[in-house]
């Protein structure tokens, strides 16, 4: 059996090891494309683009060449930070403006200039309850944010192998059927091509 596995391999051998080059100097050579899917999968992408978005916020949609992302990483982190410094301001206005009354003064920023309040003491104490809330939401918000681009950098690089060929598809299709006597017979058909 041997015998005839190394004669088969012999003769095949013959053939490739024989053939030549016959093709004229000024021919044209045609060059066929190949697929420009990427077939070499880089199991650590996912984990090491979320690693990046850890580090920095937007390395790793950088990294997954998604460039356009980071820009939006910045704008939602820096606009949650801004909204926080905001509330922040809000909330010292208002615990400032409550020290002083209960001081017993009428100097603060939510008197008119006859010393007289323009927002009640019970006023003051509600809203700087809810500005409080408010910043403390906003931590919250800013967090989630932050999160949330660590699990789009680690998910984008989950389906950087994802297979877009053209071929795939889903066709639907409305049917018409023959008369019944019940009435008219109308179906509808699925074709999942791969």
């Amino acid at each position: 059996m041997r015998n005839y596995l190394l004669y088969i391999l012999l003769f095949l051998g013959a053939f490739t090891a024989t053939a030549q080059n016959d093709m004229p100097p000024n021919a044209e050579v045609k060059f066929i494309a190949v697929d420009s899917v990427n077939t070499t999968l880089d199991a650590n992408k996912p984990a090491r683009a979320a690693f990046y978005s850890a580090i920095l916020p937007g390395l790793g949609q950088a990294y997954n060449k998604k460039y356009w992302k980071v820009p939006l990483v910045y704008g939602a982190l820096g606009g949650a930070v801004a909204i926080y410094f905001h509330n922040d301001n809000q909330y010292q206005d208002l615990r400032d403006a409550f020290r002083i009354r209960l001081a017993g003064g009428t100097n603060d920023a939510f008197s008119d200039a006859d010393g007289n309040p323009i927002i009640s003491d019970l006023g003051l104490e509600r809203a700087q309850r809810t500005a409080q809330r408010n910043k403390e939401l906003t931590i919250l918000i800013t967090v989630g944010i932050y999160i949330l681009q660590i699990i789009d950098a680690n998910v984008d690089g989950h389906l950087d192998d994802f297979n877009v060929d053209r071929n795939l598809s889903l066709t639907p299709t409305l049917l018409h059927l023959e008369h019944v006597p019940s009435g008219r017979n109308v179906g509808l058909s699925l074709t999942y091509s791969f």
